[in-house]
């Protein structure tokens, strides 16, 4: 039997009962460590993607599959100590994916309030999903070492989202809600 098409083969271990959890390296923390904290934070905003992939055309799913094997990539590091899978290229792809969809809106002129078809709703929800494991990898960055291109991954992500957003807005025809500046 190849061990590498069976590596998690039991979910229920008990080994987690009394408040630890074990990373991949074998350590074992409490589960309301940092590194733990970050890993359900990403493990959130990789569940909301696969909701905000149900909603999305076809040309959008090959982008977002790629975010969601990214963050596991990134939960990998978490996991390992060391590791390094995240890389500037992926960076730089999901600023690229943010350019082509961009180029397709109109110009910004007021903020935009979340919401509008269901699709972009979900999107917006799930950038802030993303705003906040990306407080919470700073967090983690702050007392251990982590690889420093997470940080402008998921920085990248929120944007990416944003511009997702109102894409989606755009192709479904739904008209965006903007922000009425009531105060001058």
């Amino acid at each position: 039997m190849n061990d590498d098409k069976h590596r998690i083969s039991r979910v229920t271990t008990r080994s987690g009962d009394g408040g630890e959890s074990g990373l991949a390296d074998g350590s074992r923390h409490p589960k309301d460590a940092p590194v733990f904290a970050a890993l359900g934070d990403l493990d959130e905003l990789n569940a909301a993607l696969g909701v905000l992939r149900t909603h999305t055309l076809g040309d959008l799913d090959g982008p977002l599959d790629s975010v969601q094997q990214r963050l596991f990539d990134l939960g990998a590091e978490l996991a390992v100590p060391g590791l390094i899978r995240l890389r500037d290229e992926h960076v730089s792809e999901l600023e690229h994916q943010q350019v082509l969809l961009n180029d397709t809106l109109p110009p910004l002129k007021e903020f935009v309030l979340p919401g509008g078809h269901p699709a972009a709703a979900w999107a917006h929800m799930v950038r802030t999903i993303a705003r906040r494991a990306e407080r919470r990898l700073v967090t983690l960055h702050a007392v251990q070492s982590q690889n420093t291109v997470s940080l402008a991954y998921l920085n990248r992500l929120s944007d990416f989202l944003f511009v997702l957003a109102r894409a989606l807005n755009q192709r479904h025809t739904h008209p965006e809600t903007l922000w009425r500046n009531d105060h001058g």
